[in-house]
């Protein structure tokens, strides 16, 4: 914030509850993960209970992996979260990663049976912008963006 925006008290309420919101978001992410890995739990007992018992097959495998990414990302959205409430910003490169974690989680889970060519085009275009992204941030020197 800059001196004319603390000092005015509408802004600095806006504020207040704009922190609210996020740290609901926060609570509300937590309860996502939770239930994230309780399905996981879930789906991963029921394929290893139906036949071929204890068996899991390479659908169900990438179905689970599918699951495991989904948590993950998750988890790094809630880290997203918690660093803006520490820091009052937004760290790209954090954002990129969950970005590219989401992206890969796509990838694995993708069957190629049932999309077309555009859309795995699609999905190479922005694997790429995201990596290079990702690699441009990761190689500015530490005082030009924020870790």
């Amino acid at each position: 914030m800059n001196n004319s925006e603390q000092t005015d008290p509408l802004i600095r309420h806006l504020y207040k509850v704009v922190k609210l919101c996020v740290k609901a978001l926060a609570i509300l992410m937590v309860f996502v993960i939770i239930m994230g890995v309780v399905d996981v739990g879930w789906t991963l007992y029921q394929r290893l209970i139906s036949p071929p018992f204890l068996i899991l097959s390479i659908s169900d495998m990438l179905a689970t992996f599918g699951a495991f990414m989904a948590v993950l990302i998750a988890i790094e959205i809630l880290i997203n979260i918690t660093i803006y409430l520490r820091d009052d910003a937004i760290h790209v490169k954090i954002v990129l990663a969950t970005a590219l974690m989401a992206i890969a989680r796509k990838v694995i889970i993708l069957d190629l049976d049932k999309v077309g060519p555009q859309y795995i085009y699609a999905i190479a275009a922005t694997t790429l912008a995201l990596s290079v992204g990702y690699w441009l941030i990761h190689k500015l020197p530490r005082e030009s963006h924020l870790d």
